[in-house]
């Protein structure tokens, strides 16, 4: 596990960008924090490394949005899981997870029935805050085989 602290949101997509780049069709990305952490703009700095078509937005009401690649990688599936009750449900949305980068946004308690290896980030404002710009610490933890010797941070 790998703590950092993220000063800017400048930083919180370097961060995506620096992620990103170690990312390959099959991978997960879950990421956790709340409303405003920063969880979609360090998903748009995965989809920069990744050569995405964009731009990346929050796909809260379309639930997922698939990003094709524009350099002959794999398409970034963005997904927001916040409206979704089970892993049922997100197994429902038909995801290519063997041939994607998924990211899931409000997917922890659902992907880890639906893959063996997910690399889970947590992103924490200090209390009372909400200041786009506000530091925030990141947590960075690879379960499974994929993450067993090295995180991508």
């Amino acid at each position: 596990m790998t703590r950092l602290e993220v000063p800017t949101a400048d930083g919180m997509h370097e961060l995506g960008v620096r992620i990103g780049s170690a990312l390959r069709a099959g991978d997960v990305v879950v990421l956790a924090g709340p409303l405003g952490a920063g969880k979609t703009t360090l998903t748009r700095g995965i989809g920069e490394a990744l050569s995405v078509r964009g731009p990346v937005t929050s796909p809260t009401f379309v639930l997922a949005r698939t990003h094709p690649s524009l350099a002959g990688g794999p398409p970034l599936v963005h997904v927001d899981a916040y409206r979704l009750g089970s892993a049922l449900e997100l197994d429902d949305l038909d995801i290519d997870f063997a041939g994607s980068v998924v990211v899931v946004e409000w997917g922890a308690g659902m992907v880890e029935g639906l893959v063996d290896d997910r690399l889970d980030v947590t992103i924490q404002r200090a209390a009372g805050g909400d200041d786009e710009d506000q530091p925030r610490v990141v947590t960075v933890e690879g379960f499974g085989a994929r993450w067993a010797d090295a995180l991508p941070v």
